[in-house]
């Protein structure tokens, strides 16, 4: 099973915040609750056949996770500029790494050929219900861990957003609250599709963004459709806002955390979106190379 991840608190603008500390999790990163959920509902026949998956680096190092304590072969679509930190770890989990070109080539459909050439089943990094739910079990656990501190749910959650699978899955999983996703500038193709009310691409020609796992050129209608129903607003954030919310997380927190994990707090600490009186933060991820984090943190 998945291991749960801390609860950590802190304060911002004056009011108490808890953050979730999905980059605690054995790989890294919340893409395992997803990957764990997908992969232990296949049947016997399905996990001889194997999986593939595709991913910038979260999601392929959750499948591989899961899949090598599952006993199922594990083939991953990745970036070919994906963190060294990633496509290493993902390797050393057991998976065969397929790397392609994020700009001109289709990940899926690379990864549909596999598929059919072996029989394999595909398991998306969002576009996929089993996933979707998976994420949401991140919400579920942190109202526990809320309870047990004699605290009500929360009423406020901000979340990065990539393709949506997080975001989605916390809708469902608590819908009492009010959800705000994050994106980096640029790549805030789910803001835009929320705000206009039908899916948009990232436009041509994006700008360059330290946070690769939230690269995602266009979202899934499944995961657009749950956040549109529920009135999911979103925010940008930039590459100085994500570099000071890596610094405060590492001061404050005393946590290391990839770019892409840290927009939400960038969210709240920018002021792009206010605390409630509960709310909570998901910081999804901490799979970044020591280059990058200095980078950011120390020479930004």
């Amino acid at each position: 099973m998945v291991p749960p991840t801390p609860l950590l608190q802190g304060e911002i603008g004056g009011r108490a915040v808890y953050f979730k500390a999905e980059s605690l999790q054995p790989m890294g990163a919340f893409k395992l609750r997803g990957a764990w959920h997908r992969l232990t509902d296949l049947s016997a026949a399905e996990r001889e056949r194997g999986v593939v998956a595709f991913s910038s680096g979260n999601h392929a190092q959750g499948v591989a996770w899961a899949a090598r304590r599952l006993g199922i072969r594990a083939t991953i679509v990745m970036p070919a500029d994906s963190p060294a930190k990633k496509l290493d770890n993902t390797r050393a989990l057991g998976a065969e790494v397929v790397t392609y070109d994020r700009m001109t080539e289709s990940r899926e459909a690379i990864a549909a050929r596999i598929a059919e050439d072996r029989g394999s089943v595909v398991v998306p990094s969002f576009d996929d219900p089993w996933v979707v739910e998976g994420q949401g079990s991140a919400g579920l656990e942190a109202c526990r861990q809320m309870a047990a501190l004699g605290v009500a749910p929360p009423d406020r959650i901000v979340t990065p957003c990539g393709g949506g699978g997080l975001a989605s899955g916390l809708a469902l999983a608590v819908p009492e609250a009010d959800l705000v996703i994050a994106e980096p500038e640029g790549w805030d193709d789910m803001t835009r599709s929320l705000a206009g009310g039908e899916i948009v691409p990232v436009g041509q020609n994006p700008p360059p963004t330290a946070c690769d796992a939230l690269q995602t050129l266009k979202v899934a209608p499944l995961t657009f459709d749950i956040l549109k129903v529920r009135g999911v607003q979103g925010v940008a954030v930039t590459e100085a806002e994500t570099a000071a919310a890596m610094r405060w997380a590492f001061d404050n927190l005393r946590l290391v955390l990839e770019p892409g994990g840290a927009v939400a707090l960038a969210a709240l600490l920018a002021g792009k979106t206010a605390p409630a009186e509960r709310t909570l933060v998901i910081l999804s991820g901490g799979n970044v190379d020591a280059s990058t984090f200095r980078r950011m943190v120390v020479d930004h």
